[in-house]
């Protein structure tokens, strides 16, 4: 019966320690991206906001594309339902791009975005799972 405990404890504890990883690297990601940018957010925002006159920022996130380090902004009209998304190059600050998105294209984005989300913490689980073994 202790060993039971034990054994359920140790793994308990891999458990834990493997999702504060997890974390860890996720914040860890984000900082190094943060390191790598030249341009700050406030002044990425300010470029992205004189593409969209009378714009209001929505969203806004450190990401990178295409193998291009980018601030993406989603970026509300008003008289509006559409998003203006401005990507502004986070290393020279020019402008990536700049599309308009309908409210149905919003609503299936956000339907990728959360399959995508589900189907990388599906394939986590199955990695711990294969890492128990």
């Amino acid at each position: 019966m202790k060993n039971k405990h034990i054994i359920c404890s140790i793994v308990a504890v891999g458990l834990l320690a493997g999702g504060l990883a997890g974390c860890m690297t996720e914040k860890h990601s984000k900082a190094n991206l943060e390191a790598e940018a030249k341009v700050s957010k406030a002044d990425a925002e300010r470029t992205a906001l004189a593409q969209v006159p009378g714009g209001k920022i929505k969203e806004g996130e450190l990401e990178k594309e295409k193998g291009k380090l980018i601030w993406s902004f989603d970026i509300a009209t008003p008289g509006t339902k559409d998003i203006t998304e401005v990507q502004v190059d986070a290393i020279n600050g020019g402008i990536v791009s700049k599309t308009i998105e309908s409210a149905a294209e919003q609503e299936k984005e956000k339907k990728e975005e959360a399959r995508e989300k589900k189907h990388k913490k599906d394939k986590d689980e199955d990695d711990e799972k294969e890492d128990k073994k």
